[in-house]
């Protein structure tokens, strides 16, 4: 094998490690605001039944107040008719009376209702806390996590960057060039071997003159197909 395929093809191993490592960093930002986004949705649906529990009460306390007022005016009836002497006004104020007390019937049969439709937030209220609190538990130490793993991530990239450059300056200018351009054309394989006359990189059949220079090992031959740069090892076949 070439010298110059050797270095290439460990360049190319450095290269598709700080690819992958650039890509996981690049969804570690995202992860993280998806932990964040579902802790705070759940706190949100804590606010919420907290809410819709306030209103409840709210609506309560309304129909509360409405039966104190109702009989505060049966009191007010009460005492008229104490003061009354015609029986056509004392009967008026007897029926009003009954008119109030029916509808404190009613109300408080409402009241009732709300009060069970309260007790049901209630269990709402602790059922989304208690999820609130799990979700903001499991943010907090996957967002910890997520920093170790950025960190890490970060250093190991540096480590292959630098790595990366003690090699490039030892492959010919002009070699490196176009491995570059390849490699960001190709997104990651591009030093290929060849097998059975196929390239390893597209799969297609190669013509007999690039295998035979291939094998030859004495000057850099990409695939006619794919313009990979392709090589040829003892171990592998060729088909000529």
């Amino acid at each position: 094998m070439l010298d110059v395929i050797e270095q290439l093809l460990v360049l190319q191993d450095r290269d598709q490690k700080i690819m992958r490592l650039e890509e996981e960093l690049l969804r570690i930002e995202p992860e993280r605001c998806a932990l964040i986004a579902k802790a705070d949705d759940s706190k949100e649906a804590l606010n919420q039944a907290k809410k819709e529990a306030q209103k409840v009460e709210s609506q309560r306390k309304d129909l509360e107040l409405e039966v104190e007022s109702k009989k505060k005016q049966i009191n007010r009836y009460a005492s008229q008719q104490l003061e009354t002497r015609k029986n056509e006004e004392y009967q008026a104020l007897t029926n009003e009376i009954e008119t109030c007390r029916r509808e404190i019937a009613q109300t408080e049969d409402q009241e009732l209702v709300l009060m069970e439709a309260y007790d049901v937030k209630l269990h709402d209220i602790a059922e989304a806390e208690s999820i609130s609190k799990e979700a903001q538990r499991d943010a907090d130490e996957q967002v910890v996590l997520l920093k170790e793993r950025e960190s890490n991530q970060q250093k190991e990239k540096a480590a292959l960057e630098t790595d990366r450059a003690e090699l490039t300056s030892k492959v010919d200018a002009k070699v490196l060039s176009r491995y570059e351009r390849l490699f960001l054309k190709k997104r990651g394989k591009v030093i290929v071997g060849i097998n059975r006359g196929v390239c390893g990189g597209c799969h297609m059949a190669l013509p007999t003159q690039i295998q035979v220079a291939c094998k030859g090992q004495k000057e850099i031959v990409n695939c006619v197909n794919c313009g990979r740069i392709v090589y040829y090892t003892r171990d592998m076949e060729l088909s000529l």
